[in-house]
């Protein structure tokens, strides 16, 4: 192994070198990364590995050289702009900390510095390896909810085909004697994750091309899904067999990784072996383009150096204060529907009637601080379902164990711009930064509904709203 490595190194040296001076370039955000991968949470517990096989895989098995004849132009200079118009994008969403996108960023950062360096060609080469680095970046949590909702479609189908008697709402289900709930860790995000990573070193390792590559990734894709989906109707099964007394349910998780095993291992023993066919000389002017080095020094300057110059623009304002004397302000605690903020976000409440307001805000104070904080499931969705939604901002909460229903608005302020959808907060975040804002809140709304619907308190809901945006707009 040692000697393959080493002599693999001359082909391997440009594509760590593209590494390095990328990791230079986008500094802080691989830094935030890999104090990630440290942490092995649920969604990330592979990122280390996956960082470690990837600059293994450059080591022994480095991207396959053209011959001269089928080499594509280099076009050094289309890369150099690319990479400076990438690090420009990273600066403002590393500036907003809108982390998710930062991280996204990275990669195009590795193509592009590669790209700068090496030319096109190897630049593509090089593309398989950083989709493989790509799995190891913080961003499945994001689609966890995705996965947990095709999960309980699929779940809910198949324990009907087993005639079991079974109540089914949402990511809930309830047997006679008690009630599963396919939470975030039933998603599968494990399996799909290790699955992918699997079928990745396997199309690198085999040389794939990319109809290869689409069918390898879809195939473990759906095992994995399949292994999740088989693993939750087993549970569901044995609660139902056993009336919720199986030690099964309170510890499962061998029990998954076993189903895994049963469908990935004889995936990967029959999967097909290509050994990498010897080329002969190396290819003449494999070696840095070294006039991209002008391009990586104003990366530089463009990116980490701009970035904490303009880190010390930012003015802090006071918070909001708002007076409602047609409320009286109460405990948090006494809100309807509970709310689980973050700590960092400074949270009153007021009530009149039926109906209760709760202004949570912050102040960005330093640079590794968010504009927009981190919003985890604000309600407990194991006793709280989404019935539907009214208007934008606007949705019905039922309790599904006391069929409780109330009508909740959310609204979110950044700075002086305000929006219906976290998603677009984050965005926000942007020109509130360039404009010097350091302000975020939240607004929430809540009113009991009627027996029957939820439409007799919408008039409640929008006075409420718009009550609590006249405070604010006259600060």
């Amino acid at each position: 192994m040692l000697g393959k490595t080493l002599d693999n190194l001359s082909l391997s040296r440009p594509y760590l070198i593209a590494t390095a001076i990328a990791v230079l370039i986008f500094y802080p955000t691989w830094i935030r990364l890999a104090e990630a991968w440290f942490e092995f949470e649920q969604v990330l517990a592979h990122g280390l590995v996956t960082a470690i096989i990837f600059l293994g895989l450059l080591l022994i098995h480095p991207p396959q050289p053209t011959a001269p004849l089928t080499q594509i132009k280099p076009y050094h200079l289309a890369g150099a702009v690319l990479l400076i118009l990438t690090t420009l994008v990273w600066g403002l969403l590393e500036l907003v900390r809108i982390d998710t996108l930062a991280y996204l960023i990275l990669p195009a950062g590795l193509i592009t510095t590669a790209w700068t360096l090496l030319g096109l060609g190897r630049a593509l080469k090089f593309l398989p390896y950083v989709l493989l680095l790509s799995l190891s970046l913080p961003v499945w949590a994001d689609i966890v909810p995705v996965l947990v909702d095709i999960a309980s479609i699929v779940v809910g189908s198949w324990v009907g085909w087993f005639g079991m008697t079974a109540l089914i709402e949402g990511n809930s289900i309830s047997l006679p004697y008690g009630r599963l709930l396919i939470a975030d860790g039933c998603s599968g995000i494990r399996y799909f994750a290790i699955s992918i990573l699997l079928a990745m070193m396997m199309a690198i390792l085999n040389d794939y091309r990319w109809r290869g590559w689409l069918v390898t990734l879809l195939a473990a894709a759906t095992l994995g899904l399949i292994a999740n989906w088989v693993r939750i109707t087993i549970l569901v099964v044995v609660a139902y067999e056993t009336d919720m007394q199986s030690e099964m349910l309170a510890d499962h998780e061998t029990m998954g990784w076993v189903v895994f095993g049963a469908f990935i291992l004889p995936a990967l023993y029959f999967s097909p072996v290509r050994r990498r066919v010897k080329t002969g000389a190396l290819p003449a002017g494999f070696s840095i383009y070294k006039n991209g080095i002008v391009a990586i020094a104003i990366a530089i300057i463009l990116g980490p150096m701009a970035l904490a110059f303009a880190h010390s623009t930012a003015t802090q304002k006071p918070l909001w204060v708002i007076d409602l004397p047609e409320f009286r302000q109460t405990q948090p605690g006494k809100l309807p529907l509970p709310m689980s903020l973050p700590r960092d976000l400074e949270q009153q409440v007021w009530r009149s009637g039926s109906t209760w307001i709760s202004f949570a805000q912050h102040q960005k104070k330093g640079a590794e601080e968010k504009l927009v904080p981190y919003l985890p499931q604000l309600f407990d969705k194991s006793v709280w379902h989404i019935e539907e939604q009214l208007e934008p901002g606007i949705s019905v909460y039922r309790n599904i164990l006391t069929r409780e229903k109330v009508l909740v608005a959310q609204q979110y302020m950044v700075g002086s711009q305000r929006s219906w959808s976290y998603r677009n907060a984050k965005l926000l975040q942007i020109p509130a930064a360039l404009t010097g804002e350091t302000r975020f809140a939240l607004l929430t709304a809540q009113t009991l509904c009627g027996p029957r619907d939820c439409s007799d308190a919408l008039p409640e809901i929008r006075a409420a709203m718009a009550l609590i945006e006249q405070q604010t707009h006259s600060i």
